[in-house]
């Protein structure tokens, strides 16, 4: 079988991050689109979507955020494998008929993750901990799952991870590199107190971010999920 290739939906407003660390840990060819220029692909001729984090809400009035929810609740029809990450998470939420609205607080900094005892043998959560660590940074949360949709993963401050079907939503950023997560906590000062973020920086060391890195494992979880999905889709076309 051909390498994979993958459509991400850049929709981190152009940030140089968030390509960087999706490229260094996705496995398969990257076709790049920003979406908050209105950039989709013309097709839905993917092994795999990646829906990125962004600064925006799913449910503000701008004009690019209908046709990227559209779009991907057509990919879902199609039953291609999916991963939405943070924003990319509340997309899918919205889009397959679920409901997003902003939170009480804020949650960021490397925080745990408890996985729901139904998701034992899920495909993207496998190799992951009962609990892990990873680093959340989200205003929103999905407050009502899509009704198809499982709960796989929640903390205190809400959903963490869903699926439904071949498709997977998690609010954390598996994706961030220490770099990363240091200069979007720095970027919260204007919205939080500076004593807080100065304690989330200080929790930003190497030995948190490498006990974190134990959810970088979803990556090639969902990479090898495409590729039996593709692979199948393959059988069944050679059998037609």
């Amino acid at each position: 079988m051909s390498r994979l290739r993958f459509a991400l939906l850049h929709a981190a407003h152009g940030d140089e991050n968030t390509s960087r660390n999706f490229r260094r840990e996705l496995d398969a060819d990257l076709a790049e689109f920003e979406v908050t220029e209105g950039e989709l692909p013309a097709d839905h001729e993917f092994d795999g979507v990646v829906v990125t984090g962004s600064r925006a809400s799913v449910y503000w009035d701008e004009a690019w955020i209908p046709p990227l929810v559209d779009w991907v609740a057509e990919a879902h029809e199609r039953e291609i494998p999916i991963l939405g990450v943070c924003y990319g998470h509340q997309v899918l939420a919205e889009a397959l008929g679920g409901r997003v609205a902003g939170m009480d607080g804020f949650e960021i900094g490397y925080n745990e993750i408890e996985r729901r005892p139904e998701a034992a043998d899920d495909a993207l959560l496998d190799g992951l901990g009962d609990s892990f660590l990873a680093f959340t940074t989200h205003g929103d949360t999905v407050v009502d799952l899509p009704p198809e949709a499982e709960l796989l993963a929640e903390n205190e401050h809400g959903v963490h991870a869903f699926r439904a079907g071949n498709a997977w939503g998690v609010q954390f950023h598996p994706e961030y590199d220490i770099e990363t997560a240091r200069e979007v906590t720095e970027g919260k000062r204007d919205s939080l107190d500076d004593g807080r973020v100065d304690a989330v920086l200080d929790d930003i060391t190497p030995a948190n971010y490498e006990t974190a890195c134990e959810a970088k494992r979803l990556f090639e979880n969902f990479t090898q999920y495409a590729e039996r999905v593709a692979a199948s889709f393959d059988a069944n076309e050679a059998s037609a």
